[in-house]
C-alpha cells in the first residue's frame, strides 16, 4: 500500500522529472538564434566599418578672370598664380590622400584653375555642366565612394554644390571678388557630413 499512498507523490517526482527535460529542450533553441543573430550583426557592422572611408570632396571657385567684356574670358595674371597654388597644394601625385578625379565646369576660366593641377596629377578633368549642381553632388558620391574629389565651379554654384554635399543649408553666398574661398566636404558612409571651410 505504500505505493498507492504515495501515488500522489510518485506522481509528482516523475512530473517533475519530465518538467526538468522540457524546462531545457525549449531554451536551446532562443540561445542558438540569439547566437546566430549576434554573429550576423557582427559581420554585417564589420563589413560597414571597413566601407565607412569617407568621400572628401573641396570645392572651389575657378580662379581670377580677365575683365576682358568677353563672355567666357581667360584667367588674369592673378589667376594664373592662384591656379599654379592649387596645383602646389593638392598635386603631390604619391603624397597620401591624393586627388583621383577632377570635375569642372565648360568655362574657360574654370578649366584654366584646374589646368596645371590636372597636368602634375595626370588626370583628365570631368567637364560637367554647371546648371545642375544638386545632380553633380549626387553624381560625385556614387561614382567616387571613398575616394578624393575635386571640384571647380562659379561663385553661383558653389554654394549649391556644398549644400547638397554637406546638407548644411545656409552657405553664403560668393561675394564677386572672392576667389580663394575653398570647401572640404567630408561625407561618410554612414552618419553626418563634417564641412569646412578655409582660404588658399
Amino acid at each position: 500500500m505504500n505505493g498507492s499512498c504515495m501515488n500522489g507523490g510518485c506522481m509528482s517526482v516523475d512530473l517533475k522529472k519530465h518538467t526538468v527535460g522540457f524546462k531545457h529542450r525549449p531554451f536551446l533553441t532562443p540561445v542558438w538564434l540569439a547566437a546566430i543573430s549576434a554573429v550576423i550583426v557582427i559581420a554585417f557592422a564589420s563589413w560597414l566599418w571597413s566601407r565607412a572611408d569617407s568621400t572628401t570632396v573641396i570645392v572651389i571657385r575657378h580662379a581670377e578672370k580677365l575683365l576682358d567684356g568677353t563672355a567666357d574670358p581667360d584667367l588674369s595674371p592673378a589667376g594664373s598664380a592662384r591656379a599654379q597654388l592649387l596645383a602646389r597644394l593638392f598635386g603631390d601625385p604619391h603624397g597620401p590622400g591624393n586627388l583621383t578625379a577632377i570635375y569642372t565646369s565648360a568655362a574657360r576660366r574654370a578649366q584654366m584653375t584646374v589646368a596645371p593641377l590636372a597636368q602634375r596629377l595626370r588626370l583628365e578633368p570631368i567637364v560637367v555642366p554647371s546648371a545642375d549642381p544638386k545632380a553633380l553632388a549626387r553624381r560625385v558620391l556614387r561614382e567616387h565612394a571613398g575616394e578624393r574629389v575635386l571640384i571647380v565651379g562659379h561663385s553661383d554654384t558653389v554654394p549649391e554644390i556644398v549644400s547638397a554635399l554637406s546638407g548644411v543649408h545656409d552657405i553664403p553666398p560668393i561675394e564677386d571678388t572672392d576667389y580663394g574661398t575653398l570647401y572640404i566636404v567630408s561625407v561618410p558612409l554612414v552618419g553626418r557630413a563634417s564641412l569646412l571651410r578655409l582660404n588658399y
